[in-house]
């Protein structure tokens, strides 16, 4: 099945594309814009691009496992995204994703400025590739 994981931000929001058949997961976008009403267009329009079986909203949970004022805006986020395409979608725990992805590209050469363009895309990559491997410890 073709998956669409999403890192939700205030200003930011990071696409990443994946199979869980291959595992391969990619960084395809991020979405520009301090309006719900905005991302959620812009989403939707990449939604209908991408045709995924499944969509991740990347649940941001507190360190102690706790989830706050984020973690429930990213519940309700998700509820509406589910209901305005009609498909499934899952919260995945995205604890230090966004650390990993800055990790990722400590090394790449890039500007600050490319860096924080692309953190958001791969941050929600790490998403996907973490909900891929829970999936797999359940199914094994």
């Amino acid at each position: 099945m073709r998956y669409l994981a999403i890192d939700l931000g205030d200003k930011r929001t990071g696409v990443a594309i994946g199979d869980d058949q291959t595992g391969i997961v990619t960084p395809h976008d991020v979405v520009n814009t301090a309006s719900a009403d905005e991302r959620l267009v812009q989403l939707k329009r990449l939604i209908n691009e991408e045709g995924p079986d499944v969509l991740v909203v990347g649940l941001p949970l507190n360190m102690d496992g706790t989830a706050g004022p984020q973690a429930d805006k990213c519940k309700a986020f998700a509820q509406q995204l589910g209901e305005a395409t009609s498909i499934p979608v899952h919260l995945h725990d995205e604890r230090l994703t966004s650390a990993e992805a800055d990790e990722h590209m400590a090394m790449s050469g890039l500007t600050h400025k490319q860096k924080k363009a692309r953190r958001d895309a791969l941050a929600a990559a790490v998403i996907l590739r973490s909900f891929f491997q829970a999936m797999d410890r359940l199914d094994g």
